[in-house]
């Protein structure tokens, strides 16, 4: 595993993760039980590493490959969605299950609380996997979605041996605070040990450790991986690596915070974009914090 924390300049990106139809509920009042609330419903296309591959292409990587499995029901849909935002689409198609959904619940403050259908998700399968997919890659990126389900984990941990053995940097996103609560903290560390780059939010690097705060969180992870970045929202991003925090980078500006939803995509979209491109980690921080507040003054998980 590259030691370097960045690409060789002028490789691709490789994404291994999901697509998801985003609903994004936007309410000023909290919802009342049993009767109606006023809200601004808009249905997205989104999904964690689908949100990376574009916010990745926006933030000038030339060549990002998704591979993602979807629903028969919305997989043209997605495809094109991607393709306009400049990924290159390798959706497996799914017969049985439908294409994931989520049902984003956005407060007045852009806070986001997630209701989670996985759908065709987390049945990407070994099958659906093709070691020449890293053929010309420089990194590959995996949504950690996949490692919540007995399949697509599978799938994940091959992409990840054979990045391995091709020395192609992997960088991994934990996804989710709340399935990381029901698959332990402990196993998903044995699942990504030794990887180049994990990037949880504070909510998955307390969980992951156990420790309240996010330098401390952010320190320990660091002595697991090679380099760690801890997203903190508003109050930008934490670096460790080797056991310390070695850098606090501040978030960047945001016009007006509308939904939050995605902001941590867009950091990683742009940190990675950055990294391909041959920029040390500092830099590509930064960028992944530009990108990171774009998202944010927008609705949905993508760039528009």
């Amino acid at each position: 595993m590259s030691g370097t924390g960045a690409a060789v300049p002028g490789g691709g990106l490789l994404v291994v993760g999901e697509v998801v139809t985003d609903v994004v509920v936007r309410h000023a009042a909290q919802p009342r039980r049993g009767t109606d609330t006023p809200a601004r419903i808009t249905t997205l296309p989104g999904g964690a590493g689908a949100n990376v591959a574009c916010w990745a292409a926006r933030s000038g990587c030339r060549e990002v490959r998704l591979l993602a499995r979807a629903g028969a029901d919305a997989a043209d849909w997605h495809r094109d969605a991607l393709r306009r935002a400049g990924v290159d689409a390798l959706l497996r198609v799914d017969e049985e299950a439908p294409t994931g959904t989520v049902v984003a619940l956005v407060d007045s403050s852009a806070e986001r609380t997630f209701l989670t259908d996985s759908g065709a998700v987390l049945r990407l399968s070994p099958a659906d996997w093709s070691s020449s997919l890293l053929d010309g890659a420089a990194r590959l990126h995996l949504s950690g979605y996949l490692l919540f389900g007995a399949t697509s984990r599978a799938t994940a941990l091959l992409a990840l041996r054979e990045a391995r053995r091709r020395g192609v940097p992997v960088s991994v996103d934990p996804a989710s605070a709340g399935f990381l609560a029901a698959l332990g903290g402990a196993a998903f560390l044995d699942l990504v040990e030794g990887i180049d780059l994990l990037l949880p939010n504070a909510d998955e690097a307390r969980e992951l450790t156990g420790l309240p705060d996010p330098a401390d969180a952010a320190a320990k992870l660091s002595r697991h991986v090679e380099r760690v970045a801890v997203t903190l929202g508003g109050r930008g991003v934490l670096l460790a690596s080797g056991g310390a925090v070695t850098a606090r980078v501040p978030a960047g500006a945001v016009r007006v915070p509308v939904d939050s939803t995605g902001a941590g995509d867009a950091f990683t979209g742009g940190f990675l974009a950055a990294l391909v491109a041959g920029a040390a980690v500092l830099p590509a921080a930064e960028a992944g914090c530009r990108a990171g507040a774009e998202a944010v003054s927008t609705v949905g998980g993508r760039p528009v």
